[in-house]
């Protein structure tokens, strides 16, 4: 962690000519002028940035480069005095300085939070009990106790909403008939979670299964990215759909072969361009026997039954002899 150099500048006249703690605060002028400084040097005009990593970024390099000014007629860099009272300054703390600030809202039936006039999603899991969010600059994030259930973009507008579609997955399966209209459904869409491929997959699936299962179906699809990656889902559909395999079994399988495929590359075969994957699909039943390891073991015998047989037999040849006399 790098400490600004206005702040090293003046650290040691803090130090012999202000009374320490919350009474001397009002007294530390030189490092409130050097901010000044800073402040006239560098965001003066202020600077046009896309994102506020941008902006950091351009401070970090201000930084660095104020390293290698001299105060006045001072003999040393302000990295120089730095450098003989760095071995002085105490470690950092092993743990994070936690910057975000805390909020414990409940989450209405909805399944949505209100933090700072703004609204946000949760797992509707938790519809009715309190959430503890931590909201910082750019995002906000959303415990269970001490387990992280949900995390959005911050919203910077007023009355603005965040929807998460996975949040409400649980809830849509039961219901397929409003995820057509579900506004998380346009914000996915709008993001670029929810593609083209998942629309003409699902516009093939409604066709064949109607309307009330071919979303249902898709909702299942969807509960994939829970555990096989984003772009592993999207090849799986892809590939399922230009076989016509409209379960979300199939699309599960052809998304583990993609995974599989990336992780394990064939040996002498060349890498296929974007779309030229073959429209081939494998039931899953076919798909486990070819990964179950040989089988060794002896055929099976039926000599122990026709032991049976034969003495089933033997008796009752006997039975009728002794009939017969």
């Amino acid at each position: 962690m790098r400490v600004s150099p206005y702040l090293v500048e003046h650290s040691q006249e803090y130090a012999d000519n202000c009374r320490p703690g919350i009474e001397g605060a009002h007294e530390k002028g030189g490092v409130e002028g050097m901010i000044g400084y800073f402040r006239r040097n560098h965001f003066t005009p202020v600077p046009e940035v896309d994102s506020l990593a941008e902006l950091n970024e351009m401070v970090d390099q201000w930084d660095l480069r104020d390293g290698h000014r001299r105060i006045g007629s001072r003999p040393r860099t302000v990295d120089e005095y730095f450098a003989v009272e760095q071995p002085l300054l105490m470690p950092l703390p092993q743990e994070p300085f936690e910057t975000g600030r805390l909020f414990t809202p409940r989450v209405d039936r909805y399944s949505q939070i209100n933090v700072r006039t703004n609204r946000y999603s949760v797992p509707t899991r938790f519809i009715g009990k309190r959430v503890r969010v931590v909201l910082h600059a750019s995002h906000l994030v959303v415990y269970d106790r001490n387990v992280e259930v949900a995390r959005h973009e911050r919203l910077i507008a007023k009355g603005g909403l965040r929807l998460d579609l996975d949040h409400y997955l649980e809830a849509l399966i039961r219901k397929p008939g409003a995820f057509p209209g579900a506004t998380a459904l346009e914000q996915a869409r709008s993001a670029g979670k929810f593609t083209p491929v998942h629309d003409a997959w699902w516009a093939q699936a409604r066709k064949v299964h109607g309307e009330r299962d071919g979303a249902r179906a898709l909702i299942e699809v969807l509960l994939l990215n829970r555990h096989l990656a984003h772009e592993h889902v999207v090849a799986g559909l892809a590939t399922a759909l230009r076989a016509g395999a409209l379960t979300a079994d199939a699309v599960a399988l052809e998304a583990r072969k993609a995974a599989q495929a990336e992780d394990e590359p064939i040996i002498g075969t060349s890498p296929q361009m974007p779309g030229e994957t073959p429209a081939t699909v494998t039931s899953l039943h076919e798909w486990r026997l070819a990964h179950l390891p040989p089988d060794t073991r002896p055929l099976p015998s039926v000599t122990p039954y026709d032991q049976l047989l034969r003495r089933r037999r033997t008796s009752g040849s006997d039975h009728h002899e002794g009939e017969a006399q």
